[in-house]
C-alpha cells in the first residue's frame, strides 16, 4: 500500500476522480513548456476547489524567486515540487521564508545519481526519485519513461520519498513491492492522451497502488 500523488491535473473532473479514489496528493503544472501547464484563473479554480480535501502541490522548473512568491501569494498550496536544478540554499530559502514544504525531483539513472539527493538534507521535505527524460526532452518528468526500480530498493532516505516514472495501474503494484515506496507519483501513466487525465486510470492506479487516502 502506498500514498499516491496524481500530477498534472488540469480539470475539476479529474481532481474529482482523484479524491474520490483516495488519492493523498494533486500535482498542478506551472510549467509553460508542459502540455499540462495551468493558466492562472484554472489553478486558482483548482487549487480552491481542491483545498482541505488533499494535499496540493505546485510543480515549477527553475522558477524565479519572483515567480514563486507571486504563486504563494495568489494560491494555498501545500508542497511545491521543483524539477529543476534549484540548490538546497534557494530550497531552504523558500521553505523558511514560505512556511512551504518543500519536495525536490532528482533523475535516477545510476546509484551514484543518489549521491546529488544527500545535499539536500536540511532544506526538503520530500525527495521524488524520477527517470532521467530522454534526450532531447523539453519535459524534465511526465515522459512516460521508467528508471531501474532495483536502483532504489532498501534505499534509506532521509526523508519521505516518491517513487515516479513509467507508472501505470498495470505495473505500479509490482513497483512498490519492489522498491517499498510510500508514495507514488503518475501523470502520463493515468492519461488518455497527452496532456488529458483519464477518469477510470485515475481509478484503476490508485486501486492498484491501494491508495491510503
Amino acid at each position: 500500500m502506498a500514498k499516491v500523488k496524481i500530477c498534472g491535473i488540469t480539470r475539476s473532473e479529474a481532481l474529482e476522480a482523484s479524491l474520490a479514489a483516495g488519492a493523498s496528493y494533486a500535482g498542478f503544472v506551472f510549467y509553460d513548456r508542459s502540455p499540462r501547464a495551468l493558466k492562472r484563473a484554472n489553478a486558482r479554480r483548482l487549487v480552491n476547489q481542491a483545498k482541505g480535501k488533499i494535499e496540493t502541490v505546485g510543480l515549477m522548473v527553475n522558477p524565479a524567486e519572483s515567480f514563486v512568491e507571486e504563486i504563494l501569494f495568489e494560491l494555498p498550496l501545500d508542497v511545491i515540487q521543483l524539477h529543476g536544478e534549484e540548490t538546497p540554499a534557494f530550497c531552504a530559502w523558500l521553505r523558511e521564508r514560505h512556511g512551504v514544504k518543500i519536495c525536490k525531483s532528482f533523475p535516477i539513472e545510476s546509484a551514484k545519481d543518489f549521491e546529488w539527493a544527500q545535499e539536500y538534507e536540511e532544506a526538503i521535505d520530500l525527495a521524488l526519485f524520477d527517470a532521467k527524460p530522454p534526450k532531447g526532452s523539453e519535459l524534465p518528468g511526465g515522459n512516460a519513461v521508467p528508471f531501474d526500480w532495483r536502483l532504489v530498493a532498501g534505499y534509506t532516505a532521509f526523508c519521505p520519498w516518491m517513487l515516479a516514472g513509467g507508472l501505470t495501474p498495470q505495473n505500479v503494484a509490482e513497483a512498490i513491492a519492489l522498491t517499498g515506496a510510500e508514495i507514488v507519483d503518475v501523470s502520463s501513466g493515468v492519461e488518455s492522451q497527452r496532456g488529458v487525465k483519464d477518469l477510470d486510470k485515475i481509478a484503476a492506479f490508485c486501486q492498484a497502488a491501494g491508495a491510503q487516502g
